[in-house]
């Protein structure tokens, strides 16, 4: 019996189908014409993500621009998880197609959970937002959620800092940056988040969440020191 990100059981709960490889491809082949498109992403690191096996990508999050920009710049296909409220009118369909995963944050989605968890059993690569929602970017709140999905998989953490993507408003698109405009993507040094214990009780998830950030944290701090951002 499997417990879910909140703490609970999820025996009951029916494993959902793995989301497509393929439509990640995709999606990370759409990302890299986007984002190099659009702007001049500069990518410091990316050598750093494991080449095969299940990892775990943990974003910083200050704009919508920051998933795709990822998407697009990572070097392996991108399973993220993605909030509901994404998934409206022909956009709900699209995420689906290139296989990200719909998550209800009001509570502990099993079906979204199963679906992570598959990416993870067979060898992808997950992206995970760890403070929850769109904010200021600092890793200074951290849901548990990437704490159990590191613990229950045993998949290292690769932390990723997006910078830049919030300093200047666009000219032509106010709610964007400025095209062609720099944003820099920051891949830091994979580690485990578990104490090697394997243990997945709620003080073994509080203390690897705890772990995550303060590793998290450092590799911004490092990011905005390496880039001058």
């Amino acid at each position: 019996m499997r417990r879910d990100a909140g703490g609970g059981e999820a025996g009951g709960a029916q494993v959902s189908s793995t989301p497509s490889l393929k439509g990640a491809a995709l999606g990370r082949r759409i990302g890299i014409g986007l984002m190099y498109g659009l702007w001049k992403p500069r990518v410091l690191g990316a050598w750093r993500v494991p080449a095969s096996g299940p990892v775990i990508l943990a974003v910083n999050h200050a704009h919508n621009i920051d998933g795709p920009m990822v998407m697009g710049t990572a070097p392996r296909p991108l399973h993220f998880l993605i909030k509901k409220e994404a998934y409206v009118g022909p956009l709900g369909p699209f995420l689906d197609g290139i296989g990200q995963v719909k998550v209800d944050r009001t509570g502990a989605d099993r079906g979204a959970i199963s679906k992570a968890l598959a990416v993870l059993d067979n060898g992808g690569a997950l992206g995970i937002f760890p403070e929850g929602t769109r904010g200021e970017g600092d890793f200074a709140s951290l849901r548990a959620g990437l704490a159990y999905f590191a613990v229950r998989s045993g998949a290292p953490v690769v932390p990723v800092a997006v910078l830049g993507s919030t300093e200047r408003r666009g000219r032509l698109v106010r709610g964007l940056p400025p095209f062609k405009s720099r944003v820099d993507v920051v891949f830091g040094s994979a580690f485990d988040a578990g104490d090697g214990t394997g243990r997945r009780t709620r003080t073994a998830l509080d203390e690897a969440t705890v772990r995550i950030q303060s590793r998290l944290t450092a590799h911004l701090a490092d990011a905005k020191r390496l880039t001058g951002r």
